[in-house]
């Protein structure tokens, strides 16, 4: 027991020493230490001069769902009896939760908002053409890929190879470095969306465009299935008041054939009574198919979900840059710290060589 006690106070004993002739040996290295600092200090002014400043546009909006079941319960019954369902009771949708956020950043959304026209500077231009011309990647192509003359658009499904490939690049960087989508709290249904770029239009405009076309492409889908039997109970209704239209122009015919029958010629009343009969018959179905249509309506009306933007970015928009003072100490201090590293370990490979 004594002995490893002994060996564990001499190990302890032996790392306070190694420490102290560390420190010591980087005291006696403090010139080659300050020029490092100095080197990057002025690294840290330079980079803070020539950096470009960035921009941050931010749009926040409050999302809530249509309620079906709260107003419609009372409809369920009576429309499930005519074989017509309006979801009345409610159901998980394709966008509860966290999905609208991942809707932000699915290719589809930022193609669609990229491949769109927008007015800047008093010129119509697409979204990507201005992103492309401000980080001058044209240049690039030239020189690395040989791509003289490339544009979008047209339609994207008949995109080309090389053209998908730079839309999925920047669809990529987009997530990883311009674009954050998240909801500050969960407890509420505000979403805060936040493009980061160094032009301050194209961040503006961008923001403004991506959250119109996620807002409009979440509604279409929420309201698809009712506006779908919304249209084909239109078109029912339509065709009914057609034939009944013409039934009733039929007994008007059949009476002005005969004007003055005679009543004891009961013969002469069939064609006006059969059209009677089509009148009345056309008219119970075109009231039954009135009915389930408004009941649709109303149930559409229900799923629209309410959409509000309660902030949008507004020209000035937030300017992020890295100060002058910040640059220098930062970058004298990871030149520094780099410096004093290289040192310890230069000096343990040679300890260890020897």
């Amino acid at each position: 027991m004594g002995t490893k006690v002994e060996s564990s106070e001499i190990s302890v004993k032996e790392i306070i020493l190694k420490l102290r002739g560390g420190i010591k040996y980087i005291k006696t290295q403090w010139k080659i230490i300050v020029i490092f600092v100095l080197i990057g200090s002025a690294s840290g002014l330079l980079f803070s001069i020539f950096k470009k400043p960035t921009y941050k546009a931010v749009c926040t909006f409050v999302l809530e769902d249509g309620n079906k079941a709260s107003g419609l319960g009372q409809y369920s019954g009576l429309a499930s009896m005519v074989g017509l369902d309006i979801g009345g009771t409610g159901g998980s949708g394709i966008f509860q939760g966290d999905n609208i956020i991942e809707l932000y950043k699915s290719r589809l959304m930022l193609e669609k908002t990229l491949l769109s026209e927008v007015v800047i500077d008093g010129k119509k231009q697409m979204l990507i053409d201005r992103y492309i011309d401000f980080n001058k990647l044209r240049v690039q192509w030239k020189e690395k890929n040989h791509i003289n003359n490339i544009s979008f658009d047209k339609d994207p499904s008949h995109f080309t190879r090389t053209q998908d490939s730079i839309v999925s690049d920047i669809v990529e960087l987009f997530n990883k470095k311009v674009l954050m989508v998240s909801k500050p709290d969960k407890k509420l249904s505000i979403i805060r969306v936040e493009i980061v770029s160094e032009d301050e239009l194209f961040a503006r405009d961008f923001t403004l465009k991506l959250v119109e076309t996620v807002n409009n492409f979440y509604t279409q889908t929420k309201t698809k299935k009712s506006n779908q039997n919304v249209n084909i109970l239109q078109r029912q209704a339509d065709s009914v008041k057609r034939v009944l239209n013409y039934s009733i122009t039929g007994v008007a015919s059949s009476i002005d054939a005969t004007p003055n029958a005679n009543p004891l010629l009961l013969t002469l009343k069939v064609p006006s009574q059969k059209k009677q009969v089509d009148v009345q018959a056309s008219t119970a179905i075109y009231a039954e198919i009135v009915k389930n249509l408004e009941l649709s309506k109303i149930s559409l009306r229900q799923e629209v979900p309410l959409i509000q933007v309660i902030d949008e970015p507004v020209l000035p928009l937030t300017k992020e840059r890295v100060g002058k003072l910040k640059g220098i100490i930062a970058g004298g201090f990871l030149a520094g710290f780099l410096c004093m590293v290289f040192i310890i370990c230069r000096k343990v490979f040679k300890s260890i060589m020897m």
